[in-house]
């Protein structure tokens, strides 16, 4: 499931990339947003064939946890674009994104007993933190350079995902 949801989210975020990159930009961020959701599909495909075996979220505390910080990352996340949309600030609203999910996996490193999961926190964090200034450096939406590095990101945690049960 590792790999499905992260390959997920990585298409999610460079489908958001697309919003205004460069032009020359976009064959690149089309062609890993393909990869991502293949890398998705390959974790679904896992995911359905071991649909029995048992994960961390089958431990009540851990799926009690979880819930209560994804639903806060969803009200938070929300709450946070519909004022920055109010206050004629759309171009911050996929930085906000990034920030708000960055710290989210703070709270899920315990959940999924994953201590890696503080290195993507911190990166998406990073991301979120610099896109405005290098989006305005390099002229193109904050997106662009929000859903490019996040999209990235979560890609490798796909891919370290897809390692991890190949090694197992």
């Amino acid at each position: 499931m590792y790999t499905a949801i992260f390959g997920m989210f990585s298409f999610v975020w460079f489908g958001w990339a697309q919003e205004n990159p460069r032009k020359n930009w976009r064959m690149y961020i089309g062609v890993a947003s393909g990869t991502a959701l293949l890398v998705c599909l390959i974790g679904v495909y896992l995911s359905v064939t071991h649909w029995d075996a048992a994960t961390t979220l089958s431990e009540m505390d851990s799926l009690i946890t979880y819930i209560i910080v994804f639903y806060a990352e969803l009200i938070i996340g929300g709450l946070g674009a519909f004022l920055l949309i109010q206050k004629k600030k759309r171009d911050y609203v996929a930085p906000w994104i990034a920030f708000i999910v960055g710290a989210h996996f703070f709270w899920l490193v315990n959940v999924f007993k994953d201590p890696s999961l503080y290195i993507l926190a911190v990166l998406m964090i990073v991301i979120a933190i610099i896109s405005p200034w290098l989006s305005q450096k390099m002229g193109v939406a904050n997106s662009a350079i929000t859903g490019i590095g996040s999209g990235m990101s979560l890609f490798c945690f796909a891919i370290l995902g897809l390692i991890r049960y190949l090694l197992a």
